[in-house]
């Protein structure tokens, strides 16, 4: 197991919902990497980002631990979620919604709403 792998492991073991992207929450450096953030944040969802810019080995070793070619990437209670086409798609079928009830993450379910609406 590399160093990578290992930090991987902790990071997403450490926090309910967490983020691998380009950039910060606060300053995302790609429109994907924006595009999930800003729906987490929105929705007032609390996470953890991880700048993958600012380690080659956890921008390549998130690719390798989830066998997934992009980011952003996002997990949930340690569990790969998908990239910002299907955190897109599920924001907008409801289906991110159940996820994070399922698993006890706190959200703004009017919020969700809004974005369903000016997207439906």
């Amino acid at each position: 197991m590399t160093d990578a792998t290992t930090q991987i492991q902790e990071t997403i073991g450490a926090s309910d919902v967490v983020l691998f992207m380009k950039g910060t929450k606060e300053m995302p450096q790609c429109g994907f990497s924006s595009r999930v953030a800003g729906v987490l944040n929105y929705m007032g969802v609390e996470f953890s980002d991880v700048n993958v810019l600012s380690d080659e080995g956890i921008r390549q070793g998130i690719k390798d631990f989830s066998d997934w070619p992009t980011i952003p990437q996002l997990y949930v209670k340690g569990e790969f979620v998908g990239g910002c086409d299907i955190i897109t798609e599920m924001t907008l079928s409801g289906e991110l919604d159940t996820l994070l009830e399922e698993n006890g993450v706190t959200f703004d379910k009017d919020a969700a709403d809004k974005i369903r609406e000016a997207n439906g």
